[in-house]
């Protein structure tokens, strides 16, 4: 049974400007860190990969922050959720900590579509429970 949707749109000329004014500072506040290392390789190749890669997880966490009916408020936060790419490439949503256990206690699995283009990023998220 469905328990909950949310959908995001990112705009990533707005991810671009806050790279600029604070740097990876604002890359380390939204990305858990196995997400902060593909950034970072993804960065140094090419600039605007990594640009995507930032802005689709963003999105991501947003629309999953929406479909579990928290938006950014705890047990929810952005290091505790990661967007992270299966061997398949298929996206996955991992949990830590206190959001793993909260999310866990409800007996709930979350699907996650990404797309991006030149200046947008957008997310979908279902989460459905288990029964």
């Amino acid at each position: 049974m469905i328990y909950g949707v949310g959908t995001d749109i990112c705009d990533l000329r707005r991810i671009a400007a806050a790279l600029d004014r604070h740097g990876e500072r604002f890359a380390q506040k939204v990305l858990g860190p196995n997400e902060l290392q593909v950034f970072r390789q993804r960065s140094a190749r090419v600039p605007a990969r990594g640009l995507s890669y930032l802005g689709s997880r963003f999105s991501a966490k947003e629309s999953f922050s929406k479909a579990i009916g928290l938006g950014m408020h705890m047990p929810m936060t952005w290091r505790d959720c990661e967007v992270l790419n299966a061997a398949s490439g298929k996206p996955e949503i991992h949990l830590h900590r206190g959001l793993a256990e909260w999310f866990a206690s409800r007996g709930l699995r979350a699907h996650v579509s990404l797309t991006d283009e030149s200046d947008y990023a957008a997310s979908f998220v279902v989460v459905e429970t288990k029964d």
